[in-house]
């Protein structure tokens, strides 16, 4: 199960797309539960989701640590393709209950009542590339999945070894 989810290939392409969504997202994670680089913090962030998104506490907790792990999972490529899943599902969340009544377009000039999806659309789509490619080059999945491939390689080679030897009779 764990070669599954850290199969990879060496594609710096996808370790770029990885990295950039990992960060973007420990940064809105690192905001919504630490109240870093001027967010709200936990409490805030959580009555927030609550109160006015009307969701139960455990799934606003599950969707801000979701966010904040995600990303440092996925800058380190640990478990990418969960983690990956773990952002495409909160950003399809968000388009749902918040985004999608505003319109495409996000508000750039602070002229309108909220911000449209074209965001999400983004990480979702940076999202999907990890999710069926993997974390690329640069990450623990591709030394898990390299290791997993050698110890894979030295049992069939034991065995086949063992299979050659005579049987000698006592």
């Amino acid at each position: 199960m764990v070669e599954i989810l850290a199969s990879t290939n060496a594609d710096w392409v996808v370790a770029t797309a990885r990295i950039v969504l990992g960060f973007i997202f420990f940064a809105h994670g690192a905001q919504k539960m630490l109240g870093w680089y001027g967010g709200p913090g936990l409490a805030s962030s959580m009555r927030t989701f609550t109160e006015h998104l009307h969701l139960p506490s455990t799934l606003a907790f599950v969707v801000i640590a979701g966010e904040f792990f995600s990303g440092i999972g996925l800058i380190v490529g640990l478990f990418s393709r969960v983690a990956a899943l773990v952002i495409a599902l909160t950003m399809v969340g968000a388009v749902i209950t918040v985004h999608f009544r505003y319109g495409l377009f996000l508000n750039w000039f602070g002229d309108k009542e909220g911000h449209g999806y074209e965001y999400h659309l983004l990480a979702i789509a940076l999202a999907l590339v990890v999710i069926v490619k993997g974390a690329g080059a640069f990450s623990v999945d591709r030394l898990i999945y390299e290791h997993g491939a050698t110890l894979e390689g030295s049992a069939q080679a034991a065995i086949q070894k063992a299979m050659q030897k005579p049987i000698q009779k006592q």
